[in-house]
């Protein structure tokens, strides 16, 4: 009897043909493992790379618009250079000393070639020694204190020597907001510290952390302005004076700086030249801006009259009849709106002479306006300004 044949292939060993579930979940976690550990670093790669296109494409979009407007940069960096030659001769360095040993510093600009040289009140006040430094490296130990007006920073002094170059002056009154100016001064004791910026802002009156008075405009600008600057000039972008840097507005207001506005200070040269003193008109009145409450009980329209808030004994207001508590509508020709322009006219007035000032006051309870002739007065001088 013979046994029945073998077929190998009808009952293959376990596994044979099916994978093993061990190896499957190995290969399985690997994948995930280099998904999770190199993942990261593949996208990091990619967006490496695409940051690099990204950023070397605005690269050579920059470079090629550089290229078209580097002609105007250049001409820009020409006109400092030349700003700066064409000024920088004619400003001066100016070392004081005062009684308690103290010692300063301060700038000025040379005006004219007799060797007068305009600069800040505050810089020669209470000086019992100065000498100036000039451009070409001369001293002048001797310089005559010519005159100053503190009510407005300035001062005049002359030195006596020769070959004076003079700046020449500009119009403040033609700056617009935005327009370029400089400064050249020096800074910490930095001579001929030449500084860059704009006009900020036109008729700056009053600001926390600068002393000014009634009758005072500044320019602002945002050039840099440092203790050592004050008296220095603020050129226009043909290098002429447009201003007096006198100020900056405390610590914390980075980039405003003050100056002071070159036709009152041409003016006051002249004057200081003239007489060595600045004689302003004074009428002895305090005046106000009107509230909308008090104009409407005067029966006054929006920008009619200042209110005369107080008015000093023994003085031309007084004489001539004014009181607290009129508003003044007219001052000569000159309509009252504004206590800033008011005193300005007041000021330009001629000491001496008669002035027109029209009034309203309340007379039985009803809005009269009252005619006043005035004798302009002199508005009192300050302390000496030199000792």
């Amino acid at each position: 009897m013979s046994l029945p044949e073998q077929n190998p292939s009808a009952a293959p060993p376990a596994n044979a043909e099916g994978s093993n579930p061990n190896l499957t979940f190995l290969l399985v976690l690997l994948v995930v493992l280099v998904v999770v550990l190199a993942g990261p670093f593949l996208l990091g790669r990619f967006q490496y790379a695409n940051t690099k296109a990204r950023m070397q494409a605005e690269v050579e979009v920059a470079t090629n618009q550089l290229t078209k407007v580097s002609a105007k940069l250049n001409d820009l960096s020409l006109a400092s250079r030349l700003v700066a030659k064409r000024v920088s001769p004619s400003v001066v360095s100016i070392h004081r000393a005062d009684m308690q040993g103290n010692e300063g510093q301060g700038s000025g600009v040379v005006v004219d070639n007799e060797g007068y040289i305009i600069t800040n009140y505050h810089v020669v006040e209470g000086a019992t020694g100065l000498h100036v430094i000039l451009a070409d490296g001369r001293v002048d130990y001797e310089p005559i204190v010519v005159g100053g007006d503190k009510r407005i920073d300035l001062a005049l002094i002359k030195v006596n020597q020769p070959d004076l170059i003079a700046a020449e002056w500009g119009e403040s009154d033609s700056l617009e907001v935005g327009d370029l100016v400089w400064a050249v001064g020096s800074p910490f004791g930095l001579d001929h510290t030449v500084t860059f910026g704009i006009v900020s802002a036109k008729q700056r009156r009053s600001m926390t952390g600068i002393q000014s008075n009634p009758f005072q405009e500044f320019l602002q600008t945002d050039v840099a302005i440092n203790p050592g600057n004050s008296g220095g000039p603020l050129v226009d972008l043909d290098g002429r004076v447009v201003g007096i840097n006198t100020a900056i507005v405390g610590q914390v207001y980075q980039g405003v700086s003050l100056s002071i506005p070159s036709q009152l200070a041409r003016e006051t040269y002249l004057k200081l030249k003239e007489d060595g003193w600045i004689e302003r008109g004074y009428l002895g009145v305090e005046p106000h801006m009107l509230t909308d409450l008090r104009r409407r009980h005067y029966d006054l329209k929006p920008g009619e009259g200042v209110l005369a808030a107080k008015v000093s004994s023994l003085t031309p207001a007084e004489r001539a009849g004014l009181r607290a508590g009129d508003v003044i509508l007219k001052w000569n020709e000159h309509n009252a709106s504004d206590p800033f322009l008011l005193t300005q006219a007041i000021a330009d007035t001629p000491v001496g002479s008669k002035a027109q000032m029209l009034v309203r006051r309340i007379v039985q309870g009803v809005p009269t306006d009252v005619d006043l002739e005035v004798t302009v007065g002199a508005a009192p001088r300050l302390e000496r300004l030199t000792q």
